[in-house]
């Protein structure tokens, strides 16, 4: 038996793919939404953003995370934390993303 992964950034960035927009039927990395994760005692901090204050998607994409962040072995707490500053622009997209899109 292997023992669990150690919980990094990486492994909450990795995880948060499993999110989408669905408007955009994206997940939240991608498409930059994602600014920082800190991690301290089991204590997952998230700050992100959505593509627009009036989103109405927000509240289901912040309780998918909250979820699948909860999920992750050595996870005791998750607070998110939805800022408006750097405002997203489709700049913060993942460049092949971006391409993608004809962006």
């Amino acid at each position: 038996m292997t023992a669990p992964a150690q919980l990094t950034a990486e492994v909450v960035r990795k995880a948060l793919r499993q999110v989408k927009d669905p408007e955009l039927d994206m997940n939240i990395v991608d498409l930059g939404l994602v600014y920082d994760v800190e991690i301290a005692d089991g204590e997952v901090e998230l700050r992100m953003t959505l593509t627009s204050p009036g989103c109405p998607a927000g509240p289901m994409i912040t309780n998918d995370a909250y979820k699948v962040i909860r999920a992750l072995d050595g996870v005791n707490d998750v607070n998110i934390e939805i800022v408006w500053e750097p405002y997203w622009t489709p700049e913060k997209m993942d460049p092949k993303v971006r391409a993608l899109m004809g962006l």
